[in-house]
């Protein structure tokens, strides 16, 4: 029996690959085995020194405006590539064509923003932070804070939705920083993920050391982080508690950024009726955020609240537009859903609907209609809707994230409980808002935005041009605190912030004035 390839690591500025046999990586609907990937034998700590030592000098040799020309080079590199990623994202991810869009057309996009932010820094090699403050009456001596470039490296533990996003979205920043990133995606679906770093790699865009990508067991790498370094994990919030609880950021204070579970919300006005343009526009996104990507997005609508009055209508409205939902395999043209990443993703998602079912009913489930050019055996399984009548009796509803195509709709009977139902998330990622009452949307967001990282509001005028409740966008916020991990990300120019130091020079004028001309003011 011939096995499949085994997937080189990129480390300490060369090709590497692991020992052992390798664990296998599969396609979730044919169920063959594609490539396998293992990191086992690897010189961690001479690695992460060569990323520290000779990968982070060169970056930071380079000014804010080469480091950008450098990540429109690498858009270049992976538009070239696409088709490649495209074929990659369908056998490993189980992705149609239009979800793997979402995420490789977006890591993409991210890159691309952030070479354009980058170009208008320019010359410099720091950031001005506000402006100079005087320290007495004698005006000579004043005080000027300043962002300098961490003088660590960025690991980054990635989740394994976005194989491609996930990448980019926090290494487009780290690198804009001149920060040197190695990255350790999911196994499930790190096909991708190397592949895009090969590529990168090959094409010589980068310093030595500047990217490196790690496959297989994440074993010993939190290990080698050092006070000056950090480390940025998207994952579930059990990975996120031993990673908190780790000797690098519990001892060495390595700065930490979390993205985990969320129960994110939508929320419908609660004068809107079922001729209103917000009832449509609610069920319209529900249905997109049940269905895209199978519902595997940290961003997904998982609990959509609506007035008592309007809970039927909802669901009849939402059922029937899941219902012309085709779930198979991606490479029939007639399929509109593929399927969740792995057998272990849809065993998870099968318990937690049984969890979620205890204390909903099943208002829809599409698991009646037959997949599409896959069986049983496939790691397909099909959109439900889930409803609570009476979600204030509820516990498992506000506690439990299913990550697949289910969504729960919840009736509220006030505006202020629909609020406290929406907080029993304890901090969400974002929350969605549908209205033509501008005022209304104002309030809403004012009432929830402690508790989320994004209010997304959706009224008829912003219909055909708002980015989506899921999609998140380089120059808005993404993150959320409490339970979903207390982190953010993006934000445009924000996010460098994270890959920086801030300290404050206190000197004459004239010494300013000499550290202003290496400098750019820090304007998000």
């Amino acid at each position: 029996m011939t096995t499949s390839p085994l997937l080189p690591n990129h480390l300490g500025g060369q090709w590497v690959t692991g020992t052992g046999a390798g664990t296998p990586l599969f396609d979730p609907v044919l169920g063959t085995e594609l490539v396998r990937v293992s990191s086992a034998g690897l010189d961690l700590a001479a690695g992460f020194d060569f990323a520290r030592e000779q990968g982070g000098a060169a970056l930071r040799a380079l000014s804010y405006g080469e480091r950008a020309a450098c990540l429109g080079a690498i858009v270049k590199v992976l538009q070239a590539n696409r088709d490649a990623y495209d074929e990659i994202a369908t056998a490993n991810c189980g992705t149609t064509t239009k979800d793997s869009a979402v995420d490789i057309d977006g890591g993409i996009f991210t890159l691309g923003y952030y070479a354009k932010q980058g170009e208008a820094l320019g010359p410099a090699h720091a950031l001005l932070d506000g402006e100079r403050i005087r320290m007495g009456k004698d005006p000579v001596f004043q005080t000027q804070h300043i962002l300098s470039p961490t003088r660590g490296v960025a690991l980054f533990i990635n989740a394994f939705n976005f194989p491609s996003w996930g990448l980019w979205e926090k290494a487009a920043p780290a690198l804009l920083s001149g920060v040197p990133v190695i990255v350790k995606p999911a196994t499930a679906t790190a096909w991708l993920t190397q592949r895009m770093v090969k590529d990168v790699i090959d094409a010589g865009i980068l310093p030595p050391g500047a990217l490196s990508v790690v496959c297989g067991s994440s074993a010993g790498l939190m290990d080698q982080l050092q006070p000056f370094d950090v480390v940025s994990f998207t994952g579930s919030a059990e990975t996120a508690r031993i990673i908190r609880s780790h000797p690098a950021v519990a001892e060495r204070s390595v700065r930490c950024n979390i993205e985990a579970d969320s129960l994110n919300s939508a929320l419908l006005d609660p004068t809107a009726t079922t001729d209103s343009e917000s009832f449509g526009l609610l069920v319209s996104e529900v249905v997109r955020e049940v269905t895209v990507k199978s519902g595997q997005k940290c961003t997904a609508i998982r609990r959509v609240f609506v007035p008592r009055a309007l809970f039927d209508a909802v669901a009849q409205a939402i059922g029937a537009k899941l219902a012309k939902t085709t779930v198979g395999n991606p490479r029939n043209e007639a399929v509109r859903m593929g399927a969740l990443v792995s057998q272990e993703q849809k065993a998870s998602v099968i318990e937690g609907i049984a969890k979620l079912r205890t204390e909903a009913e099943v208002l829809f489930d599409g698991g009646s209609a037959a997949l599409v050019d896959a069986d049983a055996s496939s790691a397909c399984v099909s959109p439900v809707l889930l409803g609570s009548r009476e979600p204030a009796k509820a516990k498992v509803l506000h506690e439990l994230e299913v990550f697949g195509p289910v969504a729960t709709l919840m009736a509220y009977d006030s505006l202020e409980q629909a609020y406290e139902l929406i907080r029993r998330g304890e901090g969400s990622l974002v929350c969605s808002v549908y209205s033509t009452d501008p005022a209304f949307i104002a309030a809403a967001a004012l009432e929830l935005g402690s508790a989320h990282g994004r209010v997304h509001a959706i009224s008829p005028d912003v219909a055909t041009s708002h980015s989506g409740h899921g999609n998140v966008m380089p120059m808005s916020l993404h993150g959320g605190p409490g339970r979903a991990g207390g982190g953010e990300e993006l934000g445009g120019l924000r996010a460098l912030g994270f890959y920086h130091r801030r300290s404050a020079v206190q000197a004459s004028s004239a010494a300013l004035d000499a550290l202003a001309a290496s400098a750019v003011p820090f304007k998000v």
